[in-house]
């Protein structure tokens, strides 16, 4: 495999595509520890360390996630605050309309000027998501104990209406730069853009993730650890790589003096083919009865008696309903996002119209059928795949006291793996279309 960053680095085109996707990565982490206008680089540093020394186990699932996201950049209150975040959302909500909004479906089938068209609209999404969730984040960075805990009472240096102001336009900036970064990235360098960016916002976070173990619970829990996460890699890798194939025949058909068809092919069906959004959806649904109960809690500690129950179970990840109803959600959206996402009668009725067919099925609604029934079965596996390793974190909670950021487990291993196996994919593609031999052999 070093032989072969070695070739790509000396076929002078791909060198510079690598050069410059690494270029865009370290901008991205750059802008992910420049404060935004109005807000305090020491003292919001003296809150995170104050939250550290508290436990840092009490941020609700959706702050959990959105700091994930952004690589820390949340907690930090900098111009990448919000990350990437606004448009994985923006993205999510775009392709869930297109199955309730009729014009949304015809821009789907209309190739790559409708394609064009929905990316533009998640655009404009990301940039309204921006605006609103900047917008809570300054609310919540005028009461930073609900980000920090602990005692943290104050990290602005003016809390004037035009400082508030530039801080949400700053922020809602700095996710357009983010927007266009990942564009950037697809366009010149390698990879996919976006994904890479996510990887790079939780990769930055491993390295002090595991030294926090290890200095919390010496060498022997860490290298455990380690060991366990070697594990856990090997195993998503296998999932992420498994899949269903359905072989699918194409009859011969003439047309004029010329033959077409008689050619053999296969339906590819993943084990995940959710990927990590019913992990996503999950947390960020998981979250909102934590945020509800906060905003009723009251100041003077007579809160009612939901708030308490809602506080005690469902807003830390180390007790057993949370876990419970995490799994829960985790299966639903699985389940959810697949029928959503593929349409077995659509498929069928395509395969029909092109002469196609599985052997020893016939053409049409017993085609759609068989197609159900293995996708159902495949479903399965997939959504209790995604429940086991996003329960990795919260076990973790509770044996070794690590914080909800887990690094071996949940939406980061999962991002991570699969954008790397992706990302080396397209390298070793570049590097065989140039008679090299790619990382595979």
């Amino acid at each position: 495999m070093f032989a072969a960053f070695v070739r790509a680095f000396r076929t002078p085109d791909l060198r510079k595509k690598l050069l410059f996707t690494i270029g865009i990565l370290a901008l991205f982490r750059l802008g992910s520890h420049v404060p935004v206008p109005g807000v305090s680089y020491g003292l919001v540093q003296a809150c995170l360390a104050d939250g550290q020394k508290a436990g840092g186990s009490d941020q609700s699932g959706l702050l959990s996630l959105a700091n994930l996201f952004s690589g820390g950049a949340l907690l930090q209150l900098s111009v990448f605050a919000l990350g990437i975040m606004p448009y994985i959302t923006a993205s999510i909500i775009v392709q869930l309309l297109t199955v309730v909004i009729p014009k949304f479906e015809a821009l789907k089938e209309e190739g790559q000027a409708g394609q064009t068209k929905m990316t533009q609209y998640t655009r404009y999404l990301t940039i309204g998501l921006a605006v609103l969730q900047s917008s809570t984040l300054v609310t919540f960075a005028r009461n930073p104990s609900a980000l920090f805990g602990g005692s943290c009472e104050n990290i602005l240096t003016d809390s004037s209406s035009l400082t508030i102001v530039i801080m949400v336009l700053t922020m809602t900036a700095g996710t357009g730069l983010i927007m266009w970064f990942g564009e950037l990235v697809t366009d010149k360098g390698v990879g996919n853009g976006m994904s890479l960016l996510i990887f790079t916002s939780i990769a930055a976070g491993f390295p002090s993730s595991l030294w926090s173990i290890k200095e919390n619970k010496g060498w022997g829990t860490f290298l455990g650890i380690l060991l366990m996460g070697m594990f856990v890699i090997g195993a998503v890798v296998y999932v992420e790589q498994s899949q269903r194939r359905i072989p699918v025949q194409y009859a011969k058909r003439m047309v004029g003096r010329r033959e077409y068809g008689g050619t053999s092919t296969y339906i590819p069906l993943k084990v995940n083919m959710a990927n990590v959004i019913p992990v996503i959806f999950a947390s960020s649904l998981l979250a909102l009865p934590g945020l509800v109960a906060q905003f009723n809690a009251g100041s003077s500690g007579n809160a009612p008696g939901w708030v308490s129950w809602v506080q005690e179970n469902l807003q830390r990840g180390d007790k057993p309903i949370y876990m419970l109803v995490y799994v829960a959600l985790i299966i639903f959206f699985t389940f959810f996002y697949v029928s959503i996402t593929f349409n077995p009668t659509e498929v069928a009725d395509n395969m029909k119209k092109y002469g196609g067919f599985i052997p020893g099925i016939r053409a049409g609604r017993p085609t759609a059928e068989y197609l159900n029934y293995v996708l159902t079965r495949i479903t399965v596996v997939g959504a209790i795949y995604l429940a086991l390793v996003s329960l990795i974190p919260l076990i973790a909670l509770v044996a070794v006291g690590a914080n909800q950021n887990f690094p071996f487990g949940g939406t980061s291993i999962i991002i991570v793996v699969g954008v790397g196996l992706e990302t080396v994919k397209q390298i070793e593609a570049q590097l065989q279309q140039r008679h090299y031999e790619g990382f595979l052999r």
